[in-house]
């Protein structure tokens, strides 16, 4: 795959909502000792600002979300329940605080990495969280603020396949019960499920 196939910043320079819908079905790579290890993304969460009381940047800017409120089209790794990772997006204009996180993927090359990553985990779980998916991928803090729209940070998102409207779903955020309305129950989850993308 050549850069012309990565996702431009452009893509990412939009609302959050929309980047979350945007990228299911989008292909996301990580080169590991030079080995393609991806999966189609099939799960997404937008995250919108500092009135979004579920996200980061509610508390403003700190040393940890410092990333989010930067260009589009880095991603903005963290650390949580001290023990997991997740990989999010930085989207929309500079100094607003968007970001979308990766949930899930669906497996599709560098499967011995994935395995051997992720343990004693059945294929099924491989990818199915975004904790999951960053241990499978060995994404960690030093992806933190790689922009991942060029080759030469072996992170990064490229076109794969389309998914049609009516295959995808949208619910509230997971893990956020503690949340005030309106917040908890932004329908800002995206996902799809269809036999024919099943592993």
């Amino acid at each position: 795959m050549g850069e012309k196939n990565i996702i431009s910043s452009e893509f990412y320079d939009r609302q959050v909502t929309e980047v979350a819908r945007g990228l299911l079905g989008k292909r996301l790579v990580r080169m590991i000792d030079g080995v393609r290890v991806s999966g189609i993304i099939s799960e997404t969460e937008a995250y919108d600002g500092m009135e979004d009381l579920a996200c980061h940047a509610r508390v403003g800017k700190t040393k940890r979300n410092a990333v989010m409120f930067g260009v589009a089209g880095y991603a903005y790794v963290y650390f949580t329940y001290g023990m997991h990772w997740c990989l999010n997006i930085v989207t929309g204009a500079m100094d607003y605080p968007a970001a979308v996180l990766i949930r899930a993927i669906l497996p599709q090359e560098g499967l011995e990495i994935i395995e051997m990553s992720r343990g004693k985990a059945l294929r099924k779980n491989w990818t199915n969280g975004p904790a999951k998916l960053t241990q499978a991928l060995q994404i960690n803090h030093l992806q933190n603020g790689l922009n991942i729209t060029r080759l030469d940070g072996n992170l990064w998102i490229e076109d794969a396949w389309d998914i049609n409207d009516n295959q995808v779903k949208s619910g509230s955020r997971i893990g956020i019960e503690n949340t005030p309305e309106p917040w908890r129950s932004k329908p800002w989850r995206f996902w799809f499920e269809d036999l024919e993308f099943a592993l």
